[in-house]
């Protein structure tokens, strides 16, 4: 069985307080159990991590380095600013799908670059919880 980080950025535990109107309103816990389930359903074994902190979020993808066989990533704000994740996920060569629930590209003007970008193979945005889904589905693809 292949094995999936899933790493979920700062703020992203506040699913359901933060902007509804952006975000929706289902929790992080209902976030959690959707990737479980769909993880399942493809027959995939995952591990979710959420952190506020990015060498927190880095060392949790070094560490992935012989471990896991891709990463799913949501950096949230860190899309924007972290060099820092990129070099990571680059480091560890790992198959990366990147998932935004909203669509950045149509956000605020800072929000439309993600650095993530540059090393992963896919990108999904504006798909909510679904978009979690068609990462892993990709992940299971190339895999």
């Amino acid at each position: 069985m292949k094995k999936i980080l899933v790493i979920n950025g700062p703020n992203l535990n506040l699913l359901g307080l933060r902007e509804p109107e952006l975000y929706g309103a289902k929790n992080f816990k209902a976030l959690e159990a959707f990737i479980i389930s769909t993880a399942a359903e493809l027959s995939l074994e995952v591990e979710l991590f959420q952190s506020n902190h990015e060498g927190v979020i880095v060392d949790k993808i070094q560490a992935a380095y012989g471990v896991f066989d891709g990463i799913l990533i949501n950096p949230a704000a860190y899309t924007h600013t972290s060099v820092a994740i990129l070099d990571a996920l680059k480091a560890v060569a790992l198959p990366t799908a990147e998932v935004h629930l909203t669509d950045i590209s149509t956000r605020e003007e800072f929000r439309r670059f993600s650095y993530v970008s540059l090393y992963a193979q896919k990108t999904i945005c504006g798909k909510g919880f679904d978009g979690y889904k068609e990462g892993l589905e990709y992940l299971s693809s190339v895999l």
